[in-house]
């Protein structure tokens, strides 16, 4: 099992990409799988994201408690950064 923290930093890189390419079918079931993954493995009831100028604060409702982490934008948008700019590496298939 991975930590919370890192299920969230994985969930929220991926699913930042799936809301900008609702018809990139991987990356809408990569971040379904991270969200199963939050729910199942780790109790979470609510994930709520807020961005900021710098950084995402994430807050997530767990039955036992609330947790909140920070991420810097950059370190978020990795992903969706190397997608926007070279669009032609990241086909999106059937």
């Amino acid at each position: 099992m991975k930590s919370l923290q890192d299920v969230v930093y994985n969930w929220l890189s991926i699913q930042l990409v799936a809301d900008a390419r609702p018809d990139d079918q991987a990356a809408v079931e990569t971040a379904a799988f991270f969200k199963q993954m939050l729910e199942e493995e780790h109790n979470v009831t609510s994930i709520h994201v807020d961005k900021r100028e710098d950084m995402y604060s994430v807050r997530v409702q767990k039955k036992e408690e609330d947790r909140s982490f920070r991420f810097p934008v950059e370190l978020i948008e990795c992903i969706y950064d190397q997608i926007h700019q070279e669009p032609q590496k990241f086909t999106m298939y059937p």
